[in-house]
């Protein structure tokens, strides 16, 4: 029975971050040149308004993403589900770019930050002894989706107007995850834990921080410098992957074909980080987290060939793998899980905002004529710094004993 229900768990993880990706920058951004087209703006507008609906979105989810520690897990995904497919529907109906503010804010609220906040707060609460390998089989889930829905809908948009799809997306929703919530979480609670069914494996009490707590711990600063790194590189090279086209002169397909490395090599990094982050802590592994995503910067530096970005996408991919599960588990192993709720809609939302950031920041500095190699060194500059911070307090993020 215990066996049925980590499974259940894990795969509710996975579904619901395959989810996530209809907010995520990656997917939005293979709509940026059909939505410019429609509305007549140009990248920097985009990136205006995108930063602006995404760095509110991280606001409303510090506030509701900590609501996970009070509500029914079942009851919390429904709520999830109907703002996503709402959401979905709302963005098929952009026409100025007033809509295109709110469709942007709820699809980066819905999908990017509370669906991925709920499948990996639900992981990470329930999941102990095995809370890395949990966190990388469910974060499977997004890799998968960066896998196919890229290729996929490049095809689609050759075929159908990209409104149509948004509509049989928010069908999809309402229609599948209702149902496979209520199959795989519908015995699942607040006190629900791995360690009560394994009595033969007890584990270390450890302090459970409040929120305000953490927020006067200076480890969690920097930890999250280094945590943020990964989503605003990488969003701004997603929303701009056009940009970037033109910039290398790639064909039209390469970043979508790249992505395929991408995700092959976040689910290798997924499996491998799972089993290193159970074996030698998160706190260890952290330190190595963002040192492919340095290597990328200076392969889009030195190298124009096509063949590059499949190195480059690749080299993210795996930067992202390992930020997927650290991004929960090295939380929880710190601070513990009884408020993880609260501290993980904190961190999300600094995720989204971080999100917000480089997709202003990128869009500023490509209208002010940088090119994509100066943005670059910018952003590895930024890598440098932060690992650098980190590799002082290494010794230091050990979590608090009872």
């Amino acid at each position: 029975m215990f066996k049925n229900l980590s499974i259940k768990v894990i795969l509710f993880g996975f579904i619901f971050t395959f989810f996530s990706s209809f907010g995520q920058s990656f997917f939005l951004g293979l709509f940026n040149s059909s939505i410019r087209d429609t509305l007549s703006i140009t990248h920097g507008q985009f990136g205006s308004i995108y930063a602006s609906a995404t760095l509110i979105s991280s606001l409303i989810l510090v506030w509701f993403g900590k609501k996970i520690d009070d509500i029914n897990i079942l009851k919390f995904s429904y709520i999830v589900i109907i703002l996503l497919a709402f959401s979905c529907f709302f963005f098929s109906k952009i026409s100025s770019i007033y809509i295109l503010f709110f469709a942007i804010l709820f699809m980066r609220f819905s999908g990017q930050g509370m669906m991925s906040h709920t499948a990996s707060t639900t992981i990470s609460r329930f999941f102990t002894k095995s809370r890395g390998k949990a966190l990388s089989t469910s974060w499977f889930g997004l890799s998968t989706s960066e896998f196919i829905l890229p290729v996929l809908i490049i095809y689609l948009l050759t075929i159908y107007e990209w409104r149509h799809i948004w509509i049989t997306i928010s069908l999809i929703v309402i229609f599948f995850l209702p149902i496979a919530s209520f199959i795989l979480v519908k015995n699942l609670n607040l006190e629900s834990r791995e360690t009560e069914q394994e009595k033969n494996k007890p584990s270390k009490k450890i302090k459970d921080w409040k929120r305000i707590e953490v927020l006067k711990d200076y480890r969690f600063y920097i930890i999250s410098a280094n945590m943020l790194a990964m989503p605003w590189i990488a969003t701004g090279t997603f929303v701009y992957q056009s940009f970037i086209l033109e910039s290398k002169n790639w064909g039209p397909y390469v970043i979508a074909q790249s992505f395929m490395v991408y995700s092959l090599m976040s689910v290798v990094t997924l499996f491998i980080s799972g089993f290193l982050i159970d074996k030698f802590t998160s706190r260890k592994i952290l330190i190595y987290m963002n040192i492919p995503l340095l290597l990328a910067t200076l392969v889009i530096i030195y190298y124009d060939d096509p063949f590059t970005a499949f190195i480059f996408l690749g080299l993210i991919g795996i930067s992202n793998g390992f930020a997927n599960v650290l991004g929960s588990s090295t939380w929880a192993e710190i601070y513990g899980v009884k408020h993880i709720g609260s501290i993980k809609a904190l961190t999300t939302a600094l995720m989204v905002f971080s999100t917000a950031f480089g997709t202003a920041f990128f869009g500023i500095l490509i209208d002010n004529g940088f090119s994509i190699e100066e943005i670059a060194v910018i952003s590895g500059v930024y890598i440098s710094l932060s690992l650098i911070m980190l590799f002082i307090i290494r010794s230091k993020l050990k979590p608090v004993p009872v």
